[in-house]
């Protein structure tokens, strides 16, 4: 929508930034990645090439459309040609390389890390069914009149304050997962923490959300435990009803959206569309996770582990038995 475009996953596009996603996580685990893309970079090549070949491709199609616009409008008199991000980017950047690098930006920050984060939900949801039972209580009560219904479901009324429950189960996955796993900033110029700590130019600052998140000097010593009840002022009594509020946590306590200036643009889309996405798909099917090894489970008693890239994607997706209940 964005893009005025489908991304579909099958697209050579979709394989190519997964695998140049992949293939630039690697360079952060091994240190001679310079001389091993030296030998064996070609398909690494290739893939960028086709990354940004088709950003190239969706700004020339967008100047094309704009003419398109801008004699429509000439004679419509209508002179609005914001219609995607695109657009928004042309108006405002001349060089259109810029454009096209600053998509595939966006792109990257926002196409696979709400899936991924969605797809780590579920996968908690299986694994702890109980919490699926709170989500449909929750939405049985905010929509009392839609039991065996489809919900009437709208951004409105999918906002974190109605359905807290659903938006603590989501916030509580990305903290034991978070989609970007580390972060990495250099320093453009000399620069002095709050803690007095002096950093020169071209430092490197690197935190990593993943450990943050599982940190017991800030979630206590059940932090590697999935509680979407700790997300609520009276977690400590286990309390999640309407009286309990969301509790928040400062972005240096809870780094998954970043902060400050960088903050993400996206996260109150990306938390109305997971709460959305959520609400639909419990109320109305069932899920359950495959754990046979010969069907793409990982086998009982184990974990699913997330497979090497820049985002956090699930190694092998998420086999499941998907039953509809309404």
């Amino acid at each position: 929508m964005a893009y005025g475009m489908d991304l579909d996953g099958s697209l050579p596009f979709s394989k190519a930034f997964d695998y140049a996603s992949g293939a630039t996580g690697d360079r952060f685990q091994n240190p001679l990645w310079r001389l091993k893309e030296l030998v064996f970079g070609a398909p690494l090549r290739k893939a960028v090439k086709t990354v940004k070949d088709t950003g190239r491709s969706i700004v020339c199609e967008a100047i094309l459309n704009r003419a398109h616009a801008k004699g429509d409008a000439s004679s419509t008199g209508n002179g609005n040609l914001h219609t995607n991000l695109i657009d928004s980017l042309l108006d405002s950047i001349e060089d259109d390389q810029i454009v096209a690098d600053a998509a595939m930006n966006y792109l990257s920050a926002g196409r696979d890390t709400t899936a991924q984060s969605l797809t780590w939900t579920f996968y908690q949801l299986m694994r702890h069914p109980h919490a699926a039972i709170k989500i449909r209580e929750e939405l049985l009560k905010a929509f009392p009149g839609s039991a065996n219904r489809p919900l009437p479901l709208t951004f409105d009324n999918v906002q974190p304050s109605l359905l807290p429950y659903t938006m603590a189960v989501f916030t509580e996955t990305i903290r034991l997962y978070p989609p970007v796993p580390f972060e990495l900033k250099e320093c453009t110029s000399s620069t002095t923490f709050p803690d007095g700590t002096w950093l020169p130019k071209g430092a490197l600052v690197l935190w990593v959300p993943w450990a943050m998140g599982r940190s017991e000097l800030i979630w206590g010593g059940d932090s590697t435990e999935f509680r979407p009840e700790r997300w609520f002022e009276h977690h400590s009594t286990g309390s999640c009803d309407a009286k309990a509020s969301l509790m928040s946590k400062t972005s240096y306590e809870f780094p998954v959206f970043n902060g400050g200036p960088r903050a993400c643009l996206g996260k109150k889309m990306a938390e109305l569309l997971a709460v959305y996405v959520i609400a639909t798909l419990v109320w109305e099917f069932d899920f359950q996770e495959i754990l046979d090894p010969r069907a793409g489970g990982c086998g009982v008693g184990k974990d699913r582990i997330s497979q090497n890239s820049l985002t956090l994607p699930m190694a092998g997706g998420l086999p499941c038995l998907v039953r509809r209940i309404i």
